[in-house]
């Protein structure tokens, strides 16, 4: 962990002048955190420290941060750089903070609040921090001391009209500035919705995104969920989900990653009701020298449940990937059924990928499963291809294509697919499969 000392004297100050705009309902939760915080400090140690054992967050922990102030951005520049569909429910942040919603559809019962609003219903605000557990996770407690804004989606019981929320979280690029994107949402009992998040721009400057979003999957709901991170070199993100499925509720998640310089998402997700699901899909692709780090964790509390974890990376360049997490079935977690899978693509001989899936099974009744592959393509695939007559430069970019298309043919929202597969293909490398 960093020097904690330091801690205190780098972001006190703006800790005290944050304090003063906020909601008394946010003090002792924030306070907590605050001090949380202050005795953690960050994960720069690596002797010891196994959840960032392949990823130095010391790039990351190292510099002293500013909080980046809020400036509006036009619209035109969101659009160019995130999915936009006027149907949908747009939430666009800017350096963290709210600059509206825009919307056209005013048929959903849908909720969406500021997270520090006052018109947050004290029912909807008590969930806030109620899955995330910061005692041993400095970055997670630093979003939560600095909690300002966010946002809050409301689902009621039955509301089944598949709405899509689609929150932007726009980075400007200030140098040496951190944001500390929060986003909490609530399915009640038999609801459906889809929600994106997106985390985008960036600029030459070093600038940190520090976010965590917590999901309550309700009794009989569906969340299907979107995690989409288009940056630049310079950004630094790290990312913390957490989800909590009620009986026969399905999380399904698809998470897209293809620019930053050191990313981190760290998904967990709680299947905490009998005969419920989850569906956790991500596709990575990492170039130059920027570093990618998946840290997936699945934790099967009750029987009669399934998941299966599948994660796609194609690395490039310099570039490196890691992967890791855990499926756990508890020893009430009977009938669970269980797959976790790991696949990349390596495109250069200086890239790398670290893979660690692991299975801890309590439950004697279960079916489950693991496995991890990285390796180039060889040299038969890619003479199918020419023997069809498509020339080396194509055929290498089709398989490429074809190995990432896998996941992104998952996505069931057409809009967001036709963006997905428009930013991929741009930004897939001129590589030439040579034996």
């Amino acid at each position: 962990m960093q020097d904690t000392s330091t801690i205190g004297d780098k972001y006190e100050e703006d800790y005290e002048l944050l304090s003063a705009d906020l909601p008394d309902w946010t003090s002792d939760f924030r306070n907590e955190a605050m001090l949380a915080f202050k005795q953690i400090g960050l994960p720069i140690h690596r002797k010891g420290n196994e959840k960032w054992k392949y990823t130095n967050a010391r790039p990351i922990a190292e510099p002293q941060y500013s909080l980046a102030k809020f400036e509006e951005i036009g619209l035109d520049t969101i659009k160019n750089v995130a999915p936009w569909n006027d149907s949908w429910v747009n939430v666009v942040f800017v350096n963290g903070l709210c600059q509206g919603i825009f919307t056209s559809d005013t048929a959903s019962n849908i909720q969406v609040f500021n997270i520090a609003s006052d018109e947050l219903p004290p029912n909807i605000a008590k969930l806030v921090g109620g899955i995330v557990d910061y005692s041993d996770d400095g970055f997670a407690a630093w979003n939560s001391a600095f909690m300002s804004d966010g946002s809050v989606i409301n689902v009621p019981d039955g509301d089944n009209s598949g709405t899509v929320i689609n929150m932007i979280f726009f980075n400007q690029g200030l140098a040496r500035t951190v944001n500390h994107p929060r986003v909490l949402v609530n399915s009640g009992k038999k609801s459906n919705i889809n929600v994106i998040e997106n985390y985008v721009g960036g600029g030459d400057n070093h600038t940190l995104t520090n976010s965590v979003s917590e999901i309550y999957v309700g009794e009989s709901a569906t969340v299907n969920h979107y995690r989409l991170m288009s940056e630049t070199d310079h950004t630094y993100d790290v990312g913390y989900g957490r989800v909590k499925i009620d009986t026969d509720g399905k999380f399904n998640s698809r998470a897209f990653f293809r620019g930053c310089g050191i990313g981190r998402y760290d998904l967990n997700v709680l299947v905490d009701g009998e005969n419920a699901s989850c569906d956790l899909q991500g596709l990575y692709f990492t170039s130059g020298n920027q570093h990618m780090d998946n840290f997936i964790n699945i934790d099967h509390s009750k029987p009669h449940c399934q998941s299966n974890l599948f994660y796609k990376g194609i690395l490039d360049g310099n570039s490196r990937a890691v992967f890791g997490g855990t499926v756990l079935v508890r020893k009430e977690a009977q009938k669970t059924d269980s797959i976790q899978s790991d696949k990349n693509l390596i495109l250069s001989p200086k890239a790398e990928v670290d893979s660690k899936p692991a299975l801890f099974i309590y439950a004697d009744d279960v079916k489950c499963a693991h496995g991890a592959t990285a390796g180039n393509i060889d040299a038969d695939t890619v003479f199918y291809m020419r023997s069809r007559g498509v020339d080396l430069e194509t055929a290498s970019r089709l398989i490429i294509y074809g190995f990432a298309g896998e996941v992104i043919d998952k996505v069931e929202i057409e809009e967001l697919r036709s963006y997905l597969e428009k930013a991929f293909l741009t930004s897939l490398p001129n590589h030439r499969f040579e034996f």
